[in-house]
């Protein structure tokens, strides 16, 4: 286990934007934090009432919005325009190329979410949007399964061989995670706090696994969070 304290992410601010990135990105550049496995970029973005992004390119990215607070409005090349909250989760399939853009649309309230991208397991496919309610989706052994290369459980479909799971642990509230051999797994608090295989994480820490036979969290101080089961 491998942890990248909150503190050590790197750091853009641009007035209406306050954001933290766990690899390079932007401006922010650092070889020894290009990714891991297939994940590339987890962004954990603060946006002020009114700001964001205007509309811009994408391509061979598999791009995943997981708000934690306030909203996110969204609109593509597609067609597509929606809003996105807390307990849902967005996915967008760049493909051979989408345009969009995402804002607050708050006057008054901050959007806190965190943008992940994903490398494809195909490059040069027709890009596509989807967006999910989590919690309908089913929780075992503590964690609700949202993202997946084959939309079981009603999880949204990537094109890539992840398994991406989010969790609420508070007090004695455990999850427990078996990977198989020779599988990848990470770890980002959203909020809060929680102990993973002994370790203990705060909002904003991730932890880069790799050889773990079993991933336990628990402990959780008001903690929520995101687990990845990758191909390496």
């Amino acid at each position: 286990m491998t942890i990248r304290k909150a503190d050590d992410r790197g750091h853009a601010r641009f007035g209406w934007l306050n954001a933290r990135h766990t690899f390079s990105f932007g401006e922010y550049y650092d070889p020894a934090h290009m990714g891991f496995g297939p994940l590339r970029v987890i962004n954990d973005d603060r946006i002020a009432p009114g700001g964001g992004f205007p509309t811009h390119p994408h391509a061979d990215m598999e791009i995943l919005t997981y708000v934690i607070d306030g909203a996110l409005a969204h609109k593509d090349s597609l067609g597509n325009g929606s809003t996105i909250r807390p307990g849902e989760i967005q996915y967008m399939r760049a493909g051979t190329g989408i345009r969009h853009s995402e804002f607050n649309p708050s006057s008054s309230e901050p959007l806190r979410l965190l943008q992940i991208w994903v490398l494809p397991a195909e490059r040069g496919t027709p890009p596509g949007y989807g967006q999910q309610r989590i919690d309908v989706l089913p929780v075992k052994n503590g964690l609700r399964l949202i993202a997946s290369g084959d939309g079981r459980d009603g999880s949204v479909r990537i094109g890539q061989d992840v398994d991406l799971y989010a969790a609420t642990l508070d007090g004695a509230d455990t999850a427990e995670l078996t990977p198989a051999p020779g599988r990848l797994g990470w770890v980002q608090v959203a909020r809060g706090s929680v102990t993973l295989n002994g370790e203990r994480l705060a909002e904003g820490d991730g932890a880069a696994l790799s050889g773990e036979t079993l991933l336990r969290l628990s402990d959780g101080d008001g903690a929520e969070l995101l687990v990845f089961d990758m191909a390496p």
